[in-house]
């Protein structure tokens, strides 16, 4: 049964000719090409030899390139050929077309949708996984539904990649044909591009063919181009045929009497171009003229007509109802239905019957096997839609249009012709057409194409109250791609003479100060929702622009008056009165915005709470929700990150990656999830998963676009990952490619502060001046905006390091700072790190008194790296006041922590102070969230009901230490400090004034 599909889709994928499409001149034309044929023979061979032999990753890439006409199309019919010949091979083709390159997807529809289409429920569901939804639409399996959001471009290459690393294994050897790249839509160009790469990967062989010349390709497509070939494994460039080859078709076709003379002039003319000579054949033989000398001079004169077909030599050979049936044909492009060529060109279907049977007599059109018509070859296509008036070229695109609606096959592909229609009209009827099919071609993430559809209904042009909505939507369909066109058509929309309804002027305000936000215009943005507030009357609209204003405000690197921004924010939280989207959003940025300033955290946490919906986003908080974007949901995971509340950060994030997951935004959204989830990593000392996933969003940020905030973020994360790693040198080569330092990135401060980050690794090299200076000026900037979180930016503490061996006093009274910063902040984890920091700076009985409260600080904090250094610094410590035994036990716990967090550097370090000590490190054990043991649990129990360590020890029995050691392994493992211990473990917590 297996093998009866596999047979089916082949036939139906192929689109294989009834007729050699060349007629008896097509073996000729092959003489010279036995290299080609060899090379793509062999290709298939060892890729069938290789898959039978147990072989997966044996693909390769073939291209035949050469100029219009040397019979490249021929070629690739006899690779399709040749593979079909081989047992069990699955061929799939396609074919771009002149016409057809501005219809997206195009090319991978003829190439996949048979095979796809083909699909029993259970194999679709394994081929396609969670990207049914996405990638269906794309290559044509059902029409995008109603109303849905639109799609990154990037999502639906991502998920293509995955659909065939699955559908590769199951239907191989593959063999992937895509003739006329040339003209193949972008949209499928781009994917193809990539996956050229990965094809080596599968079982498959790409065999492409296209025009070498530049001009010959749209200028967009020439960066696609450039990219297939320097992965070509076998590449040929076809050249024209030779004199004797030349002779050999003439006699072929006209008989062995041919005259020399007349055969060399034959190649002369044609300049031995296998598709002129062919055309040349053609109108020798409809002359009837004979081969000989006297008739060379004739000859010069039919080469001239048969190479610059005009609208009377078309005319004059097919007739005028003939010819209007093949311009309907030409204007369809490739695989035309004749019922739609028909009604196109106003015949019934005894005369199209009769123009098809003309067509294919004057080897105009073949006719495939599913009963679909295909131009012999594809210049002559191209010269036939060239002859068309212009008057009748748009009035027929009106109604391909029509027809290809009316046919059922959707306004996406009637789309293409719309736009060709003549403007000017003032029809109301073609601008919503227009407008639904832009929304259409956004839920297929194809912008370009809904760029095109909607700049055509500007045009056509609407009615002048929706206008503004028009170019409202023209700006946000280009939000994902286009971001200077998508400000200027944003603008234009709020306009106020274009009269843009109160709710969308909200909205395209919004819209706009996202993309200047993302452009690195920061203040701009802020500004724009600002002023726009201000004149907005509708109350809910105004308090979504006000907190915009406040949320662009606060990721400013420089910021005025960053105090009296705090005190506005505070004034509209306390006028606050209902519970919808815009007051959650007042309620997180007020959150971040304590957070930022070192205010209790407990008081940002309950903001969250409120914000949140029993530990969910709100739907209208959602990261892919309209409303909003994707920065406010970070601001609250980001307020969790460093409130010790990584579990729920995690939980949030995790949710992130879904969201952009399920609706296809591939690109710099899933790349900034992956950048949070790395962070949060990095925060609970999982430093290994933290630079998995952080190099994960490095790569997508440099797939999208060089210097972007989201590499720029990622890449201070990372040098702090590797840092922590022990990887000093890796960090700093790392920040110098990526130019992570001054001047810093204007958009780039969700992260921990880049100068802070600067100034550590300048610490790390040994650069304590250079260090000094960088946080001297961060302490000056922060303090001045009255930003104060130590874990945020903990310049106090490192600056203090940095600052000990040559000022020793000003290093003490830093490092007493930013303890207290963090005392007054009151997480277990910041208060930790700055009394490890202001160890640094102390030495003897005082240096173990800090590092003790440090790492009981630590123990109840999720921050499992933070708290593998102070239990080896502490274990260092107190090796050198001469507390071995003691020193020895806070080592072995700090290497068994620091190797769970894959810190290496700190690992090694703890081992060489043990071998000091004339002791060996221990093994490592398992841990992880689920791996609580019994005496864990039974400790975890007690600290829920508020029951405080020394009483714990006393009712187990235990020593207090071993108690401590206990609770900091149950935080590290469940992610959460003392206050998210509770829900993080599925327990009830103590009630306020119940005994303890």
């Amino acid at each position: 049964m297996a093998e009866q599909e596999r047979g089916a889709q082949r036939q139906g994928g192929e689109g294989e000719q009834s007729a050699d499409p060349g007629g008896p001149q097509v073996q000729a034309r092959l003489h010279e090409r036995e290299p080609e044929i060899r090379s793509a023979d062999l290709a298939v061979e060892a890729l069938c030899r290789e898959f039978a032999a147990g072989g997966t990753e044996i693909g390769e890439l073939l291209i035949f390139s050469g100029a219009p006409g040397l019979g490249k199309t021929t070629l690739l019919h006899e690779v399709r050929r040749l593979a079909r010949l081989r047992e069990r091979t699955t061929v799939l083709f396609a074919r771009g077309g002149e016409q057809q390159y501005k219809e997206p997807y195009h090319v991978l529809r003829q190439l996949l949708q048979p095979v796809l289409g083909g699909l029993g429920e259970s194999e679709r569901s394994e081929v396609f996984g969670s990207w049914y939804d996405v990638v269906g639409p794309a290559v044509g399996l059902f029409q995008p539904g109603g109303g849905s959001d639109p799609i990154d471009p990037q999502g639906i290459r991502d998920g293509l990649d995955y659909v065939l690393t699955q559908l590769a294994p199951r239907r191989a050897p593959l063999v992937m044909i895509v003739d006329d790249l040339h003209w193949s839509d972008l949209e499928s160009l781009s994917w193809l591009a990539s996956f050229a790469i990965r094809s080596r990967e599968l079982p498959v062989l790409l065999v492409l063919a296209h025009r070498d010349e530049d001009k010959e390709w749209h200028e967009e497509a020439l960066p696609f181009r450039r990219g297939i070939l320097q992965y070509a494994t076998r590449r040929h460039e076809l050249r024209e045929l030779t004199p004797a080859t030349v002779a050999e078709m003439v006699r072929d076709a006209l008989g062995p009497a041919a005259e020399d003379p007349f055969c060399y002039e034959f190649w002369s003319v044609t300049r031995g171009n296998p598709y002129d000579a062919a055309a040349l054949l053609g109108q020798v033989l409809d002359q009837d003229l004979d081969p000989v000398e006297d008739n060379v001079a004739q000859l010069r004169e039919l080469a001239v007509e048969a190479r610059g077909m005009t609208l009377k030599s078309w005319l004059d050979k097919l007739g005028t109802t003939t010819l209007q049936f093949a311009w309907a044909a030409a204007l369809l492009g490739t695989e035309i239905r004749p019922d739609l060529a028909a009604r196109i060109s106003t015949q019934n279907l005894d005369t199209a019957r009769e123009s098809i049977r003309q067509l294919r007599k004057r080897r105009v059109l073949t006719q495939l096997p599913g009963g679909t018509l295909e131009f012999v070859h594809p210049l002559i296509g191209s010269s036939i839609y060239r002859t068309m008036p212009p008057a009748a070229r748009t009035g027929m695109h009106g109604v391909a249009a029509a027809e290809i609606e009316n046919a059922g096959l959707g306004l996406i592909a009637a789309s293409r012709h719309l736009v060709e229609t003549l403007a000017g009209e003032g029809d109301d009827r073609t601008v919503r057409k227009l407008r639904r099919a832009a929304a259409e071609h956004l839920a297929i993430g194809a912008p370009e194409a809904a760029q095109r559809c909607l700049q055509r209904a500007l045009s056509e042009p609407p009615d002048d109250g929706d206008r503004a909505e028009v170019l409202y939507e023209l700006g946000c369909s280009a939000l994902l791609t286009d971001p200077a066109a998508t400000v200027n058509q944003l603008r234009l929309a709020l306009d106020p003479d274009e009269g843009l309804r109160a709710d969308l002027r909200v909205d395209a305000t919004f819209r706009l100060s996202e993309v200047l936000a993302h452009s690195g215009e920061l203040s701009a943005a802020a500004t724009v929702c600002q002023e726009e507030a201000e004149r907005t009357t509708d109350p809910r609209g105004r308090l979504r622009l006000e907190a915009a204003s406040f949320m662009w405000h606060a990721f400013r690197k420089d910021e005025e008056d960053g105090p009296g921004r705090s005190r506005r924010l505070e004034q509209l939280w306390a006028t606050l009165q209902g519970s919808g989207s815009a007051d959650q959003a007042v309620l997180a940025m007020r959150a971040w915005d304590l957070t930022l300033r070192g205010k209790p955290a407990g008081e940002a946490l309950k903001l969250v709470d409120e914000a949140l919906e029993d530990g969910r986003l709100p739907q209208e908080l959602s990261w892919t929700g309209p409303t909003w974007g994707f920065e406010l949901p970070a601001i609250i995971g980001l307020t969790c990150t460093d409130t010790d509340r990584l579990a729920l950060a995690e939980k949030l994030f995790e949710g992130a990656v879904m969201e952009f997951e399920l609706a296809g935004w591939s690109g710099a959204h899933r790349g900034f999830a992956y950048f949070l989830m790395g962070l949060s990593r990095f925060r609970r000392g999982l430093l290994a998963e933290a630079e998995d996933f952080l190099r994960r969003a490095l790569r997508l940020s440099e797939r999208i676009a060089p210097d972007l905030p989201l590499q720029w973020d990622t890449v201070g994360v990372l040098v702090d990952t590797l840092l922590a790693r022990g990887r000093v040198d890796e960090a700093w080569e790392l920040a110098q490619k990526y130019r992570f330092g001054p001047p810093y990135h204007p958009t780039a401060m969700v992260l921990p502060d880049a100068p802070s980050l600067y100034g550590k690794l300048l610490l790390a090299k040994g650069k304590r001046a250079a260090a000094a200076a960088t946080l001297t000026e961060v302490g000056a900037r922060l303090t001045a905006r009255g930003w104060h979180n130590t874990v945020w930016a903990p310049w106090a503490g490192t600056l203090a390091v940095a600052l000990a061996p040559d000022d020793p006093d000003r290093a003490w009274e830093l490092a007493g700072q930013a303890v207290a910063r963090a005392e007054e902040f009151g997480t277990a984890s910041a208060i930790g790190s700055a009394l490890r920091l202001h160890a640094e700076v102390a030495d003897g009985a005082k240096a173990v008194q800090l590092l003790e409260r440090a790492v009981r600080y630590l123990g109840q904090s999720p921050a499992g790296y933070e708290h593998a250094i102070a239990l080896v610094d502490l274990g260092c410590a107190l090796r050198r006041v001469g507390r071995l035994d003691d020193a020895a036990e806070y080592l072995y716990q700090g290497i068994e922590l620091a190797q769970h967090c894959a810190a290496d550097g700190l690992v090694t370090r703890a081992r060489r102070e043990l071998a000091q000590s004339g002791l060996r490190p221990n093994r490592l054990r398992t841990v992880s969230k689920d791996a609580l043991s019994q005496h864990e649990w039974a400790v975890a129990k007690l600290a829920v009901q508020g029951v405080p360590p020394q009483r714990i020890a006393e009712q187990l029995g235990v020593h207090l230490s071993l108690v401590n050691r206990r609770l900091a392994a149950v935080h590290r493992k469940v992610g959460t400090g003392p206050e998210g211990l509770a829900s993080a473990l599925g327990l009830s917590p103590r009630e306020p004034g119940s005994p303890s």
